[in-house]
């Protein structure tokens, strides 16, 4: 029942009785609901003057979306796992979740980054998964590997894009101008031989606060708020998920703080030192060894020099 209270909710307050009528309830039962969603995560102010959500929450009736990303928004108070919901939205048989449908949560108790490694929401940040559909069995083109390959990169510029501060380091990272991290990016696909039926996207980026060791937006921009940024990283999606891949792979390229710097990549045969030359038509990075030129699909690169980053949040 909290979730109809919800619904309702604005950054504008609102009366107790004026929500009570709207919904059929008490005043009592409305304030009620109105501590069950704080409870649960949800910022609401509840003043004199009424009810309502805190300024810049990233509640669908405060985020401006333009296109399909996002076009279908819930947003939720503690879950287990953003990915995991949207996932669970895309298996809804009454309503299943269309392309581009969106999962914004204030608290996670399973979240997770890349490589298994968990991922702790922080106040201040913003959290949401983005499921991207494919299969033929929707009328649409299944998700290819090529295609999964360049999303987090081309998911990587649009939150550039979006924020406007600081550079990507491959593969998936959001670093400040003094290479402390702002934000981190997650695909997982369900993959069926050399194509995906869907993908989900994942992204967290601390808008303003962050936790220790890490940057925040609102350091370099100071009017930011969550349901801002939400909807430019959105309309972001929207052109560079559906870019070509030459243009994909040149603006992020032109955003890189990893092309040109040596860095050190943990791989499974251990460590590799080179300077990091550029990327592949696949998205891999090429690392240019004393040995020899490498590529690298995957793993963890560390810059080294002034723009090493910070904790990872």
């Amino acid at each position: 029942m909290p979730i109809r209270l919800l619904n309702l909710l604005t950054d504008t307050p609102q009366s107790g009785e004026v929500l009570a009528e709207r919904l059929g309830l008490g005043r009592v039962t409305v304030n009620t609901l109105a501590h069950r969603l704080r409870e649960d995560g949800i910022p609401v102010d509840i003043t004199r003057a009424g009810y309502a959500l805190t300024p810049g929450t990233p509640a669908p009736e405060l985020v401006r979306r333009t296109g399909p990303m996002g076009a279908a928004l819930r947003y939720l108070g503690t879950v287990g796992s953003t990915q995991d919901e949207a996932r669970a939205w895309a298996d809804d048989a009454a309503e299943p979740a269309p392309h581009g449908a969106a999962v914004v949560a204030e608290w996670q108790t399973g979240g997770r980054g890349r490589r298994g490694r968990a991922w702790t929401p922080t106040p201040g940040g913003l959290t949401f998964s983005v499921l991207l559909r494919g299969g033929r069995e929707n009328g649409e083109t299944a998700l290819t590997l090529p295609q999964l390959s360049l999303m987090p990169l081309a998911a990587g510029v649009a939150v550039h894009a979006a924020c406007g501060v600081g550079g990507l380091k491959w593969p998936n990272d959001l670093l400040a101008p003094d290479g402390r991290k702002l934000a981190g990016i997650l695909l997982e696909a369900d993959i069926r031989g050399e194509e995906a039926r869907r993908a989900v996207l994942g992204i967290g980026l601390n808008v303003t606060g962050g936790p220790a060791g890490a940057a925040y937006l609102g350091e370099f921009r100071p009017e930011v708020t969550r349901a801002g940024v939400l909807a430019d990283i959105l309309t972001q999606l929207d052109r560079w998920l559906c870019a070509p891949p030459a243009e994909i792979l040149e603006a992020w390229a032109g955003a890189s703080v990893t092309l040109g710097r040596p860095v050190r990549v943990q791989t499974p045969r251990g460590p590799l030192e080179g300077v990091a030359q550029r990327l592949d038509a696949g998205g891999s990075l090429i690392i240019q060894t004393p040995a020899g030129p490498h590529t690298i699909s995957a793993g963890d690169v560390e810059l080294i020099g002034s723009l090493a980053g910070g904790p990872a949040p």
